[in-house]
């Protein structure tokens, strides 16, 4: 299939060949390389960017200068609606995780695609719907959780089911120990420490390229455990 048209995008799934070409001509195409940003904190501007192929990371930051992973957006996954919807600055910046494939798409393109195409506007109702769910469960974590049990949380909410018939979940791949500590504000040393004390408790495993978490529902259960 053609790298270049918005056909992969879960988005438009209900849009016929015509109406995703006049899409995919109005967009403009661009390459970002690994370690490439995207955008930048504050930046302006109102397009909504598609990632076609790749895989890009959401970095907030905060006053004092330090960055956090919010986020990671994948293969037929977008940014931007919120500038495109309000026209403000950008409220986080993005960087290429992976040599990616990103179509840039006007605001008022997109606008007009939601307003003529219910369907697609019930998928951006979905979208910042399980966003505001997600920075809510986010606020509440850092509201009362401490740093073990945030970082607990990171790895059962990066983790997916392993083979049928267990019960085991798996990272892969797995993140280095200061991107896990960027994504639960922390520092490495702190998640080197957590991630040492689940080995030997036999919750979590190291495999080739992923982390195993064997236990799944015992880690959840070290997370609501107050006085463990």
């Amino acid at each position: 299939m053609n790298s270049q048209t918005l056909a992969r995008i879960p988005l438009f799934k209900s849009l016929g060949a015509e109406a995703i070409l006049r899409l995919d001509t109005q967009c403009v195409w661009r390459r970002a390389k690994a370690k490439d940003f995207v955008l930048q904190y504050k930046d302006g501007g109102n397009e909504l960017y598609f990632v076609v192929q790749g895989h890009v990371r959401v970095l907030i930051q905060a006053v004092s200068g330090k960055e956090s992973i919010l986020r990671d957006i994948r293969d037929g996954e977008y940014f931007g609606e919120l500038a495109a919807v309000d026209g403000l600055p950008r409220s986080a910046a993005i960087v290429a995780v992976t040599d990616s494939v990103i179509a840039k798409m006007p605001a008022g393109v997109f606008r007009d695609a939601v307003h003529h195409h219910p369907a697609v506007c019930d998928q951006l109702l979905m979208l910042l719907a399980a966003q505001i769910r997600m920075l809510a469960n986010r606020v509440n974590e850092y509201g009362t959780l401490d740093v073990r049990r945030r970082i607990y949380a990171e790895l059962l909410r990066l983790s997916r089911p392993a083979k049928k018939g267990t019960a085991e979940s798996v990272i892969s791949p797995p993140p280095t120990h200061a991107e896990l500590a960027a994504r639960v504000s922390s520092h490495r040393e702190a998640v080197t420490r957590e991630l040492k004390k689940l080995e030997t408790a036999g919750i979590l495993q190291r495999r080739r390229g992923a982390i195993v978490i064997a236990e799944p529902a015992q880690l959840a259960r070290l997370i609501d455990d107050a006085d463990e």
